[in-house]
């Protein structure tokens, strides 16, 4: 029986691994005859784990003597919920991608958001966990989030975030044609009494804030824009892109006039980390939106 018929014929397989490869080549080196997206499918459907840990990187590293795991069929407890996706797990994080019009955390805990789905997807599973929320996303930001599973995790990454996390990045689409390529946002941010985050080019009080952008597409109605944060204020983001007169697509709040895609244009599409626990270097990134990029064909 060859490799691709006992495959086949089986749900379940475990392989270890005797060399140093990415994760995504050796599912197709030992699944041989499936195709590159039939294995991508394996993985972002959590059908693979290294050393009992779910991985969905696609090029996520192997190491000789690790133990992987392959699932043809999905497992019926795995969890299916169309505003968040699990990217990756393991005993300490996981890692999440979150659509938009849900909360990262509700404020109490009968209310939905991301937090109450994980919950919800621990107890399904009969694990003595919780969803660790150590920094958030607006209800109408869409992207890469990440939750501890434990209280000691979470207390390490909340007092080192800045050391631990060394890159986070967002797309958004801006009104208006940018005129900058490239340039950086800085000022304080504080609240008013409304809730409302207003900005000052002086010490007011509030918390410095600094953004990076590049400007990657732009016709004459909109700009999609890479944004990098130094800091990670409240609506940061938001008002920054008001400061320079092209508020993000969809906000109404700080400015926005127009909404064709009907949802905030704002997506968390990268996040790379030092594991707290493991040390190792995680990297995550997602695909830009299509209706972001639709708007500035």
């Amino acid at each position: 029986m060859t490799r691709a018929e006992a495959y086949a014929r089986s749900k379940y397989n475990e392989f270890t691994v005797d060399e140093s490869v990415q994760l995504l080549d050796y599912i197709m080196k030992q699944m041989s005859g499936i195709s590159r997206s039939k294995a991508k499918a394996i993985l972002s459907g959590g059908g693979v784990t290294v050393d009992r840990q779910k991985v969905t990187q696609y090029d996520f590293e192997l190491r000789s003597g690790m133990v992987v795991d392959i699932r043809k069929h999905k497992n019926n407890n795995e969890m299916q919920n169309r505003f968040v996706k699990i990217l990756y797990e393991d005993k300490w994080l996981i890692i999440i991608e979150k659509a938009e019009g849900i909360l990262s955390m509700g404020s109490n805990t009968n209310q939905f958001s991301v937090k109450s789905v994980l919950d919800q997807y621990f107890k399904k599973k009969h694990w003595k966990c919780t969803a660790h929320v150590v920094h958030r996303l607006d209800r109408e930001t869409s992207g890469l989030m990440m939750y501890a599973k434990d209280r000691d995790t979470e207390q390490i990454l909340e007092n080192n975030w800045h050391d631990i996390v060394t890159d986070r990045r967002y797309v958004a689409v801006i009104e208006g044609s940018m005129e900058q390529d490239h340039g950086s946002v800085e000022s304080w941010l504080k609240d008013n009494k409304s809730f409302i985050t207003y900005s000052s080019p002086i010490d007011n009080g509030g918390k410095y804030a600094l953004t990076h952008y590049n400007t990657l597409k732009r016709n004459e109605l909109y700009s999609l824009v890479d944004l990098k944060l130094e800091t990670g204020r409240k609506n940061q983001i938001r008002v920054h892109m008001q400061d320079l007169g092209h508020s993000v697509v969809g906000d109404a709040k700080y400015g926005s006039l127009v909404n064709p895609i009907r949802r905030l244009a704002l997506h968390a599409y990268r996040l790379d980390f030092i594991h707290p626990v493991t040390r190792e270097r995680m990297e995550f990134e997602t695909l830009f939106p299509k209706n972001f990029v639709a708007l500035v064909k």
